[in-house]
């Protein structure tokens, strides 16, 4: 564990045992949301790829229209 984990579990297990409740399940949530991410990710690299290829290609055809964010 880091020193600084260190200082903010120190600092959280003074809180009442209500609010190192919350805060332990958000940071539960949160690494569990991180794990789903990161494995989802991982999972669509060939479709990222296969659409960025697509993309490209489209862009190279010219059948894209460039984006104008003033005119949204």
């Amino acid at each position: 564990m880091t020193q600084l984990l260190a200082q903010a579990f120190a600092e959280a297990s003074r809180l009442p045992q209500a609010d190192q409740n919350i805060l332990a399940q958000w940071l539960l949530e949160e690494l569990a949301s991180e794990r789903r991410w990161s494995r989802l990710f991982a999972e669509s690299q060939d479709l990222l790829s296969q659409l960025a290829d697509e993309a490209a290609e489209e862009f190279e055809q010219g059948r894209t229209k460039l984006l104008e964010p003033e005119k949204l």
